[in-house]
């Protein structure tokens, strides 16, 4: 009975960590271009111990001028062991105001992850997107709701957090910074040494391609800055547009 206790108490743990804390994330921009088609790849990797990496190709497509869809694969490594199948993960954004019109463009993310692991049950993610400009400086801030479903381990809705400052220089180069975190159950947030915030500098740009194709990237450097957090995160995304 003990043993069964502690098991559990384990994969309680592993949830909360997890949530709201894939390597992989990536800051959403409440803009949809119709017709776009894309090629997404994405890469994170984390100085845990044992060190966690994560990566996923997705395939989206613009189907309106307010919604995009997206679905992805997504896979993961952990220590020694070798690269493994980890979720399937269908995303969908949806654009709610002109883009420009108003001083803050706003949009609407909705993600659902199906893991392999059905113990770990279906995630639902779901949250407002925000943007807007001065100058050549971008701003970007979503609040972001994260809910597991059918988990052998009950969890409650986690909150978490995303924003990024971008100095658009040129389109082949921008630079700023960007910031990820969550704070535990949205109505009862944890002490602030178990919250996940990190925080670093960033990079971005679009390559123009032949046929009107374009190759967009963007890549940030982590810092951990509260205990429960990994010192160092690197995440990477590639888009292949056509």
């Amino acid at each position: 009975m003990k043993r069964n206790a502690v098991l559990i108490a384990a994969m309680g743990m592993l949830y909360l960590q997890s949530a709201l804390a894939d390597p992989t994330d990536y800051v959403y921009t409440p803009t949809v271009e119709k017709g776009e088609k894309e090629i997404d790849f994405k890469f994170g990797t984390v100085d845990s111990a044992p060190r966690q990496s994560m990566a996923s190709l997705g395939l989206g497509y613009g189907a309106n001028d307010w919604w995009f869809t997206e679905i992805y694969l997504k896979y993961t490594k952990t220590g020694g062991e070798g690269v493994k199948y980890d979720a399937f993960e269908w995303e969908n954004k949806f654009q709610l105001t002109e883009t420009g019109k108003y001083p803050v463009d706003v949009g609407f993310i909705t993600e659902i992850e199906v893991p392999s692991d059905h113990d770990e049950g279906v995630e639902l993610k779901v949250g407002p997107l925000f943007q807007t400009e001065f100058g050549k400086l971008q701003f970007n801030g979503n609040i972001l709701f994260e809910k597991r479903f059918n988990a052998a381990v009950s969890s409650p809705t986690e909150a978490g957090y995303q924003w990024q400052v971008k100095y658009r220089w040129q389109p082949a180069f921008e630079y700023g910074l960007q910031g990820f975190g969550g704070t535990g159950p949205w109505n009862d947030w944890e002490a602030s040494r178990d919250q996940s915030h990190k925080i670093g500098p960033a990079v971005f740009g679009k390559l123009a391609t032949a046929h009107h194709h374009a190759i967009k990237y963007n890549a940030a450097w982590l810092f951990g800055v509260s205990d429960a957090t990994p010192d160092n995160t690197f995440r990477l995304q590639t888009e292949y547009e056509f």
